[in-house]
């Protein structure tokens, strides 16, 4: 077996599936760097350099076959972080290549493609919540933050809908999990990365002076529109899953 390591980003692994066919290779695993284990000291280490012409390749490849639809179901299955994303990505390329004039992502009778399906709607599903639960908190400086903790990697899913929403307020939105998030500086909605994590413990201490004002405004808001006879715990609890309420200002 041959292992390639590449550097944990999509180009890299469009980079890593260029290189399978430019090489040959039949039995191949393909990891991330940051995830790789070295246990099977049998295997053939291949470590993969990051080429954009490479990547670019296996994209206008894949648009022709698959359309840039199918190439966005395969960026979803990059972003759900699985154990086996790689595995995934390449079984559906190698398809699309043995078949190029079918819609193979549409072929459910196989494993792996109807594992793609099935992550798929679950990312979506994900990024919808996050367009729904994001509650922005004004800081000292005046830029609305708000911190997030997503079961998959949405942030560059979700970018396009807050850029265009928010277009007039400077604003972020970070990551708990992953440490990295996107910053509209009026002009520009950029993905950003700090060196260290958020310190939950002083985060309040930055809040602007009429934060806390406007949070109050907002649970009493909450409390007194709701009416108590009408009541359904199991029914609030499927649309607003309580895994997403410590992040919202109505439920502190």
């Amino acid at each position: 077996m041959t292992t390639l390591l590449y550097d944990g980003s999509f180009d890299g692994l469009l980079t890593t599936v260029f290189e399978v066919f430019e090489y040959r290779y039949q039995d191949v695993e393909m990891v991330s760097k940051d995830k790789f284990v070295h246990e099977n000291m049998f295997a053939e280490i291949h470590e993969v350099i990051t080429q954009h012409e490479k990547a670019e390749r296996v994209l206008n490849k894949l648009e022709k076959n698959i359309g840039k639809a199918g190439i966005h179901q395969l960026l979803k299955v990059f972003l759900s972080e699985d154990t086996e994303l790689e595995k995934l990505i390449l079984s559906a390329i190698q398809q699309s290549i043995q078949h190029p004039d079918e819609n193979i992502l549409q072929n459910y009778a196989d494993e792996d493609i109807l594992k793609i399906s099935k992550i798929c709607k679950s990312v979506d599903r994900e990024r919808h919540r996050m367009t729904a639960f994001v509650r922005f908190e004004k800081m000292q400086d005046g830029v609305f933050f708000a911190k997030i903790d997503p079961d998959f990697n949405v942030i560059p899913l979700i970018r396009k809908h807050f850029n265009d929403r928010y277009q007039d307020q400077k604003w972020m939105i970070y990551d708990l999990r992953r440490n990295y998030g996107i910053l509209y500086n009026l002009e520009n909605c950029d993905f950003f990365y700090p060196e260290e994590k958020l310190n939950l413990n002083q985060y309040q201490e930055k809040f602007h002076d009429e934060e806390q004002n406007y949070q109050k405004l907002w649970q009493r808001y909450f409390v007194k529109t709701n009416i108590v006879e009408r009541k359904n715990m199991k029914l609030h609890v499927q649309h607003v899953p309580k895994r997403y309420w410590k992040y919202l200002t109505e439920k502190n």
